[in-house]
This record gives C-alpha cells, structure tokens and sequence, in this order.
C-alpha cells in the first residue's frame, strides 16, 4: 500500500478553505461597497449643502438686485445691508403697491419721489418709473441718505421717518428733548413704526453675515 503523502490531507480541506475564503472576499467586497456607499451619500450631504442654503435664504431672507443695492449704496453712502434690510422689510424683494399707494421694493410714495425727483434735479422722472426696480432702489436710497442727514447720521431716527414720516419723528424727539432725555427706541409712540425699526435693524445684521459677499463687505 502507498503511504499517504504529506499533500493529501491539504487537499481534502481545500473545498472547506475556498469557501471560507469566498465567504471573506464577499464580506469584504460588501464592506467596500457599503463603505463606498456612506462615501458617495456623504459626498452628496456636502455637495446638496450649499444648495439648502441658498434655498432657505431664498425663501426666509431673499436677496435680489444685489447689484444695484451696493451701486446705489456705494453712491449714496449708505451701508448696503441696510438698504437690504429695508427693501426685505418693506416688501421683502416682491415689488407691490400698498394700500397707501406706496409703490415698488422700497415702498416710495409717488408725492415722495416727486420731492425727491426735485431735490435731486430730475428732469425727466415719472411715477411710473418707482415701478422699475433699479429706480425704486436709487430713490429709496437717496431718501436714506437724506433722511441721515437730516437726523445727522442718526439711523434709528432716519428709519422712523422713513416709515413714520419726519413731522411724527420731530415732534417725539421735541417730546423727548423737553424731558432732557436722548431718543430711544421706546420712544416712538406707533407701535407699527417701532416694529418697523426693530425689523430692519435685525435684518440689517442678518444681510451683513448671510451675504457678505454679494453686498461687497
């Protein structure tokens, strides 16, 4: 009889060794697939990212027309996140004529921009160019700069004029004055234009750390 030889045996556990060794390249193919997997899904969670973003800022605090707020706002010298936050106050970026008969992103008055026109020496302006977003823009600005200087450089008193209007502004920081007080935010009778001031001095900081780079800071 023929001695076993030292091979045999190796070749009876063969089949139990190629399963077992089958059975671990399809767990670690099934670990690499499923590590590619998470990958790819991580991957798409970073790339969707910046695109939530924007789509939650479109919708809770939109931005249109970033051009021409920093233009205008460059000319004018204003803070550009401040135009921002009054055009998203007033109408938030959605152009419309209130029941005032305040017209475009700004909200202007037709008898506003008429005085505003005049002052600045237009010669060719017509109300129904508030309706023109770019212009609408260029005169609410040039009526924050101009309601700055009057109030010198005074913002909480230049936006409560803005909605208020200057005759109500005049007459609480005189109230305010008599008493030998200095004009807060509490002393602003109508609590519509207090909430107005609130709103865009919040928005202003907003735009300035959402958008920075739009509006060129």
């Amino acid at each position: 009889m023929t001695p076993p030889t030292a091979t045999a045996p190796a070749r009876r556990r063969t089949p139990a060794v190629s399963a077992r060794r089958r059975a671990t390249g399809r767990r670690r193919r099934r670990r690499l697939v499923g590590l590619v997997v998470i990958a790819l899904a991580a991957w798409g969670v970073v790339e969707a990212l910046p695109l939530a973003r924007r789509a939650v800022n479109d919708l809770v605090l939109p931005l249109d027309y970033s051009g021409v707020i920093r233009r205008q706002a460059g000319e004018k010298r204003l803070d550009p996140a401040l135009v921002a936050a009054v055009i998203y106050t007033e109408t938030k970026f959605d152009p419309r004529t209130s029941s005032a008969g305040a017209v475009g992103l700004m909200q202007i008055l037709p008898q506003t921009a008429e005085f505003l026109a005049h002052r600045s020496g237009a010669t060719t302006f017509t109300t129904a160019d508030l309706s023109t977003p770019a212009i609408n823009i260029a005169y609410g600005s040039y009526y924050l700069r101009y309601l700055l200087d009057e109030y010198r450089g005074n913002t909480l008193m230049a936006l409560a004029a803005y909605n208020g209007g200057e005759a109500n502004v005049d007459r609480w920081i005189a109230t305010v004055r008599a008493r030998g007080g200095r004009f807060a935010i509490g002393d602003i009778t109508f609590p519509e234009t207090r909430a107005y001031v609130q709103r865009v001095l919040s928005a202003r900081q907003d735009y300035r750390r959402t958008y920075a780079s739009q509006l060129g800071y």
